[in-house]
Parts: structure tokens; C-alpha cells; sequence
């Protein structure tokens, strides 16, 4: 008698095995680097959910070891990662980390890096210059990373670099939400929004639109052979009388920022306020921003600011909300840009 064969037949047009199809549930996994674990954690409270138990250690030799405590197999991964200093060791951690999720086999993984760094090397100044975001984005595609998130990057450039998809948030809204309620009827008839430079006209201007206020520019010119050294030569509008709005996407060391709001207050504003989506703050900022020609300073929390960063006339707002529901966009497969009405 023939012996039978045990055999299962194919659901060709399916190409499985009734009965023994599983049914996945997509997993959100959201996991935070050293850097701003605080902002992790609102973004994963924001999201419902609480961050992947994760062991970081660090060696004497100083080498950096990270290691998942639960299994992420088949996740959609988050890595939310900012790179305030020292950024070198925040870039090698969030490298291992991504090197891990991938071996550790997640579906996707996301960087979430509210504050890109090396942005500001987006291209060759002089010969012999590197371009050190390229770079990164090569980098974090080379551990492991199917997608970067980030916030206000310095250049819109840099989301070419990496070859995936790039998710680019503005924190326009979340600063904007606070002018609207903050600023009295009397400082929104004489508001004046200022670019700092002609290289941020074009935000400036969809600022100018939102707020239905006019727009003025001011043309600086920096020293290539000298790193923070700006002159100002002259300023485009009329700020006479106004209440100055100055709009930009970082604060560094305050060079820029202060002398332009020197230059505003000598042609005769009456107020100038600061907006900027990431405080870098490196000394001698915090003693710059109190020059008594600025007279509020707005920035997102895109970085962490300690308490020797933090002075009077200082308003920090929190990302979290914004980086939570762009998350949610993704783990859903919903639409990020709708999230800015179609458009900057």
C-alpha cells in the first residue's frame, strides 16, 4: 500500500497556505537616543505610548554600546534623536542604534532628528570643503535608517541627501499659534516681519503672509575666513515705529541675530522680537540675547536648553505635539505635508 505524503495545498492566487495565514498588526515602536530624552518622552506620551526599554552604556574606553530590552521584529521604528552638543557622540550613538534595530530585524526605521546636524555644511563654501550633510544622511542610510524626519532644516536641500523619503516639518505653525495669542491688538496693527538675511526671505515671507504683516530684510555680509562674524550694511523697509519680528531657523552663537536687531532699534523700532525654531545657544549666546535691543526671544525646545541657558525674556515651546502627530502621519500612512495645509 502507498504510503501517503503529507501535503498542504497552495493558494496560488495568494501564494500561502490556508489556514495558516497570520494576521500582523502594524507595531508603532518609539525609541530615544541620549540626547533629549525629555522630548522623547512628550513625544511618545503624545502618541499613547511609552518609549522601548533601552539599555544605553558607555564603556572607559568611551566606546558606546545600546541594546533593546523587548523585541522589536516587524516594527515601524522611531529613533528620536536631537544633536545639541556634543553632537559627534550624539551622531556615533544614534548610528549604533540604528545598526542595532536593523539587526534586531525592525520593518522600518525612521530617524526623528528635530535639529539635522552638520546642516549648516549643505554645500562647498570654498575648495577643499567637504559637505558634512551629505554625509550624515549617507551615514544614517548606511546604518540602517529607510527615513528621516527633521524640523526646519537649514537648507531644503539637504532632503536630496538622503535616498529615501524626507519628511520636512516647519515649526512655523507652533511659533505662529504663539504670536496669535500673545501679541495685543495694538503690536499686530504695528508688527513688521524682518528677515535676518536674504537667505530667509522666502520663509520670512510666508510669515509676512500669515500675519498679514510687511516685510523687511536686512543684507548682511559675512567674512568666509572668519566663523561668526557678521556686518550688517542696511536694512530694506521700514521699520520706524514697528514692532520687529525677526524670523530664523537657528540661534548659534547670537552674532546675527543681535546685530540685527542693533540695526533695527537704531533705525527706529519701537519692539523687536525673536523667533527660531533651534536654540544651539554656544557661548556667547545667552549674554548676546540679552542685549537690551532684543526684547523677547521665541524658540521650540528642538534642543535641549539647561538652566544655564535659560534667562529672562526666554520662551521655549514645546515640538513634541508636532513631532507626535507627523509620526502618527507615517505609522498611518497618512499624508505629512497636509499637516502645513499643502504648502511651507
Amino acid at each position: 500500500m502507498a504510503r501517503k505524503k503529507n501535503t498542504v495545498d497552495l493558494d496560488v492566487s495568494r501564494g500561502i497556505a490556508p489556514g495558516l495565514v497570520a494576521k500582523t498588526k502594524k507595531r508603532l515602536v518609539v525609541a530615544s537616543g541620549g540626547s533629549h530624552p525629555a522630548l522623547s518622552v512628550d513625544v511618545a506620551s503624545a502618541l499613547g505610548t511609552e518609549l522601548v526599554p533601552t539599555e544605553h552604556r558607555t564603556f572607559a574606553s568611551g566606546e558606546i554600546l545600546t541594546r533593546f530590552e523587548v523585541s522589536i521584529r516587524g516594527c515601524d521604528f522611531f529613533l528620536v534623536q536631537s544633536f545639541g552638543p556634543p553632537v559627534n557622540e550624539w551622531l556615533m550613538e544614534t548610528l549604533i542604534m540604528l545598526d542595532a534595530a536593523k539587526r534586531a530585524s525592525a520593518k522600518r526605521i525612521t530617524v526623528v532628528a528635530p535639529y539635522y546636524p552638520y546642516s549648516r555644511q549643505d554645500k562647498k563654501g570654498r575648495g577643499r570643503e567637504p559637505i558634512s550633510a551629505r554625509l550624515v544622511a549617507d551615514l544614517f542610510k548606511t546604518a540602517g535608517a529607510d527615513r528621516v524626519m527633521s524640523v526646519d532644516l537649514h537648507a531644503a536641500q539637504i532632503q536630496g541627501f538622503f535616498d529615501g523619503p524626507v519628511d520636512h516639518l516647519f515649526a512655523k505653525p507652533v511659533l505662529l499659534e504663539h504670536f496669535e495669542r500673545t501679541l495685543s491688538a495694538d503690536d499686530r496693527a504695528k508688527l513688521t516681519v524682518v528677515s535676518p538675511d536674504t537667505g530667509r526671505v522666502r520663509v520670512a515671507d510666508t510669515w509676512s503672509d500669515s500675519l498679514g504683516a510687511p516685510l523687511a530684510i536686512i543684507h548682511k555680509r559675512r567674512d568666509p575666513n572668519v566663523a561668526n562674524q557678521v556686518t550688517v550694511n542696511e536694512i530694506v523697509g521700514d521699520v520706524r515705529g514697528r514692532v520687529c519680528l525677526l524670523v530664523d531657523d537657528m540661534i548659534d552663537t547670537g552674532g546675527t541675530i543681535v546685530k540685527a536687531a542693533q540695526a533695527l532699534k537704531s533705525s527706529g523700532a519701537e519692539r523687536v522680537i525673536v523667533a527660531a525654531t533651534h536654540a544651539v545657544f554656544s557661548h556667547p549666546a545667552v549674554d548676546r540675547l540679552q542685549d537690551p535691543a532684543i526684547d523677547e526671544v521665541v524658540v521650540t525646545d528642538t534642543i535641549p536648553l539647561g538652566e544655564d541657558k535659560r534667562f529672562p525674556g526666554l520662551t521655549i515651546l514645546p515640538i513634541a505635539p508636532l513631532l507626535a502627530r507627523a509620526i502618527k502621519e507615517v505609522f498611518e500612512d497618512g499624508s505629512v505635508t497636509s499637516m502645513f495645509d499643502g504648502a511651507a
